[in-house]
């Protein structure tokens, strides 16, 4: 007897992340504050929201045995959702750390889950390829320096002022663009799973566990 189909999947699951990223990309687009506050305020929201997606994900939409990349993600984007949202930690230096730590926290999560099961998951390049764009984003802004400030004049804009903050807040929502619309792809591209041989049941191979989705 075949098991009963789940009302949430793990393309469900990229969808919402998609869309929690995309909210986040757009806000930090439209603001013409890059502040340290509003970063904070975008980001904090954007982890949260996230973390309840992988927890919906790893209640509904996969296995027992399979929950812990789910829960751990989870974990770590709470964590730093609460740093986010305690009001004497929002200056420029505690933006960079927090938002380094959690890339590179829940990007090698993503990595080492996806290449674990790159043989066997459908998923599995989708949390790869997520985990090093957490990577690549805590590393870029390991190089901005904090306290850049660099002046400059725009023909009928008067003077204007690019500082650390304004880059890295900038960086983070190139990031969740990127991931939006890599994950959106995913989560509505036809999935394939491989049979292990001929003789493998339509039921069987519709019931493969999917252990990873895909971003943070």
């Amino acid at each position: 007897m075949s098991a009963p189909a789940r009302t949430l999947t793990v393309r469900h699951v990229q969808l919402l992340r998609a869309l929690f990223a995309a909210i986040a990309a757009l806000m930090i687009t439209f603001s013409p504050d890059h502040s340290a506050a509003v970063g904070f305020a975008v980001f904090g929201g954007f982890v949260a929201m996230s973390a309840v997606a992988l927890v919906l994900g790893a209640w509904l939409a996969v296995p027992a045995g399979s929950r812990w990349p789910f829960i751990l993600l989870a974990v770590v984007d709470l964590l730093a959702g609460f740093c986010s949202s305690v009001p004497s930690w929002r200056t420029d230096a505690m933006f960079f750390i927090v938002v380094i730590v959690w890339a590179a926290a829940s990007g090698l999560i993503e990595l080492l889950v996806g290449l674990r099961a790159r043989r066997s998951e459908p998923a599995a390049k989708d949390a790869i390829t997520i985990g090093a764009l957490g990577l690549i984003l805590a590393l870029v802004l390991l190089v901005i320096p904090v306290g850049y400030n660099l002046s400059y004049s725009v023909e009928g804009a008067g003077e204007l002022t690019l500082t650390g903050i304004i880059l890295a807040v900038g960086m983070f929502g190139g990031y969740a663009a990127i991931v939006a619309v890599f994950l959106a792809i995913a989560g509505f591209s036809p999935r394939r799973v491989a049979a292990s041989n001929h003789n493998t049941t339509p039921d069987a191979a519709s019931s493969a566990a999917v252990e990873t989705g895909g971003a943070t």
